[in-house]
């Protein structure tokens, strides 16, 4: 970020950024524990991050008023305006990742019970799930370090991501054809998926942001090699 004359200004940029990065660490661990939900049943790990996501709501509006204050207060231009309107669309993405790890857990909550484990399709979902985590914390990391050629990379990657939901999206629908006595369960874990997808795609979102950030270049509808192109043009 670019040194001002008003040291204080320079404090309030990097205080952002830092709780932007505060947030997504919360908001990672909050996918990790519904994903241990998933697989393992745990009720109280899946409570916790149904409770938590009122934290992370929280954050979300904090972070936004931090960001309406100093736009309202320092009118910033340039490269600084571009950090905030970055930040701003990041923190709306990192409160998505937040809505679909509660929604993860409340499918946990709902097939780990006695009367729905026997009628619960096994369909593995962890490798599906650690791959969305992963991207999340490659964006975090490229936003962190301003990396573009790390953000590049988690928008080439969740191509994997979107790979493993159709798979698992054929293994449920084989499932319900088989025995529809598994339809209803089905369904659920299909949201999971779903939830785990957007998991991944919500980081992508953040990615393309850091993009914007470094480049001022506007990546969202940019096909992949179109993206790498940008970025290889400004490393």
């Amino acid at each position: 970020m670019t040194d001002h004359t008003v040291r204080q200004y320079d404090v309030e940029l990097e205080s952002i950024r830092t709780r932007v990065l505060q947030m997504g660490g919360y908001v990672e661990l909050q996918v990790v524990k519904a994903l241990e939900g998933l697989v393992g049943g745990d009720l109280v790990t899946i409570e916790r991050v149904i409770e938590n996501d009122k934290r992370v709501n929280e954050l979300e509006v904090e972070l936004d008023e931090a960001c309406a204050q100093i736009i309202a207060k320092r009118q910033p231009a340039a490269t600084d305006l571009r950090s905030i309107l970055a930040v701003s669309k990041v923190v709306t993405d990192l409160e998505r990742i937040g809505d679909e790890a509660k929604k993860i857990a409340k499918v946990a909550k709902s097939i780990h019970t006695p009367d729905a484990i026997s009628s619960t399709p096994r369909v593995q979902l962890q490798h599906m799930g650690n791959l969305a985590i992963e991207l999340l914390r490659k964006s975090l990391d490229s936003m962190a370090r301003l990396d573009l050629n790390a953000a590049a990379e988690v928008v080439k990657q969740d191509k994997e991501v979107d790979a493993e939901f159709k798979a698992v999206m054929r293994q449920l629908i084989t499932f319900m054809m088989e025995d529809p006595r598994t339809i209803s369960r089905s369904i659920d874990i299909l949201f999971a998926a779903k939830a785990l997808e957007r998991v991944g795609d919500h980081a992508k979102n953040c990615s393309q942001h850091v993009v914007f950030l470094v480049c001022g270049r506007d990546v969202r509808h940019l096909g992949v090699e179109e993206m790498q192109r940008e970025v290889a043009s400004n490393a």
